[in-house]
């Protein structure tokens, strides 16, 4: 049994405000990490690159698989905004404070 929560909506109705139904992003730019600058390389699998993603520029943090002899960005990671991004440069003395008292 599948439970529901809130109005089902019907055939005509849009969760979006107006008339119209929600825009679909149509992905017409097929680039992937290559747009992306490979910071450092954690481990074989993992990397930290810099990359812009819908104009805004990200700290991706993420593991990365072969596929097909091509590395793809796996789900396994993190992207984080220059605000997130600055939010954790100015914690990294406590970060490695915690690090060294719990090794």
């Amino acid at each position: 049994m599948s439970r529901r929560f809130g109005k089902r909506k019907e055939e005509n109705e849009y969760a979006s405000e107006g008339d119209n139904p929600p825009k679909k992003a149509s992905r017409t730019d097929d680039s992937d990490d290559e747009d992306g600058i490979i910071v450092c390389e954690i481990s074989k699998n993992r990397r930290v690159t810099v990359r812009s993603f819908g104009g805004r520029i990200m700290v991706d943090i993420r593991e990365f698989y072969v596929k097909d002899g091509k590395q793809m960005p796996g789900r396994k990671g993190i992207s984080l905004s220059m605000d997130q991004w600055n939010v954790l440069r100015e914690h990294a003395d406590e970060i490695d404070e915690a690090v060294a008292e719990n090794s």
